[in-house]
């Protein structure tokens, strides 16, 4: 099974090899983070899933970007399936299925359905060298041309809330560049809050902070207040003058991730005793916990889990989050994710071969099976 996770921060690519499961099934999620094998691939033991353990394998690659064009998801796609044929040339000559889940993916990819028989196809053409070959004719045509692969492809939420529910009823919120709430029993109840990008929502994400604690930098800058003025040090050594921070910002595609970048430095400004860095990660808290709580279709049962990199900011944050969960919703029963996103696009990968998984726009896609 190959997954694929793609956001604003980020993208990464795990197979599972010697294993029938992805992970989060009924054997748990994917299992510790390992050693880095040959090429810089992360080798990662124990990688539990309906199917049993495997060993997974990892690679790393670049974060998404939006142009006037759209998404840059397809691309960042395409060129993870490649690095990984260039990486583990045998063990991709037998893919079974595909899962990935990618931020925009609904929103701004003109044809999600097409993109995912292309991902299909580019397992089938993208080259897989072998360094070991003996010098020779080249080989003959395979008499049975490698299969594609069973993909499908989800809106970021669908993963996230596979990997940290693995796979049962309830609602996720995911914390990372930005912010998405969702819920779903996997069939008839399909809930989406926010998600809308730094521009429009992403309430309490790491853009969303990053651009707070750098709107907070410059009305210290500007001499309207110094509650700002740990925070203006900080984007200064990050990023230098204030005069060159629009230069830096305005002109990329991938702004969401460059907002996202300070919002370490907000975190630790706020670990230090900042009171307006700490003030930020407070609302971010509330911000997310109200998201995933709105997620919670009444049919649904009362589980909420907070999962994405965004939780490593810790102290006010979570604890603004949890306070406002048991104030505003004492009934639901928050659970620490069984696994992250990556694990949830291998349980999709999973889902796509034994055809537990069907076609549900605008959140899942499957690739037609021609081939």
């Amino acid at each position: 099974m190959l997954g694929i996770d793609i956001g604003g921060s980020g993208s990464r690519v795990a197979l599972v090899v010697g294993g029938a499961g992805g992970a989060g099934g009924a054997g748990g999620a994917g299992g510790a983070r390992g050693a880095r094998g040959a090429g810089g691939a992360l080798v990662v033991g124990g990688a539990g899933g309906a199917g049993g353990a495997g060993t997974r394998l990892e690679l790393t690659g670049e974060r998404a970007g939006v142009t006037a064009g759209g998404s840059s998801v397809p691309e960042t796609a395409l060129a993870l399936v490649r690095a990984a044929r260039q990486a583990w040339p045998d063990e991709t000559d037998a893919i079974a299925g595909i899962g990935l889940g990618a931020t925009g993916l609904g929103t701004l990819v003109r044809d999600p359905a097409a993109f995912a028989s292309a991902l299909a196809q580019a397992v089938v053409d993208a080259p897989a060298p072998r360094p070991n070959e003996q010098p020779g004719p080249p080989p003959e045509p395979h008499r049975h041309p490698q299969p594609r692969p069973r993909v499908a492809i989800a809106i970021d939420a669908v993963t996230a809330h596979l990997g940290a529910l693995a796979g049962r009823p309830g609602a996720i919120v995911a914390l990372g560049t930005g912010v998405i709430g969702f819920g779903t029993d996997g069939d008839g109840v399909w809930r989406r809050v926010d998600g809308w990008g730094h521009l429009l929502g992403d309430r309490g994400g790491g853009a969303w902070i990053g651009q707070r604690g750098l709107e907070a930098a410059l009305r210290t800058y500007d001499g309207l207040d110094t509650a700002g003025a740990a925070l203006l040090d900080a984007a200064k050594a990050r990023f230098g003058a204030p005069e060159t921070w629009p230069a830096q910002l305005y002109t990329r595609d991938d702004r969401a991730g460059v907002l996202a970048s300070f919002a370490p430095d907000v975190a630790e400004a706020a670990a230090s005793g900042d009171s307006a860095a700490g003030d930020i990660l407070a609302r971010a808290g509330t911000e997310a916990a109200r998201t995933g709580l709105a997620a919670l279709h009444p049919s649904l049962p009362p589980r909420l889990a907070a999962t994405g990199g965004l939780l490593a900011a810790g102290g006010r944050l979570v604890s603004a989050f949890r306070d406002t969960v048991a104030a505003e919703r004492p009934d639901v029963d928050l659970v620490d994710p069984a696994g992250d996103p990556l694990d949830g696009a291998l349980l999709l990968a999973e889902r796509a071969v034994t055809g537990a998984v069907r076609t549900h726009s605008p959140y899942v896609w499957l690739a037609e099976r021609s081939a």
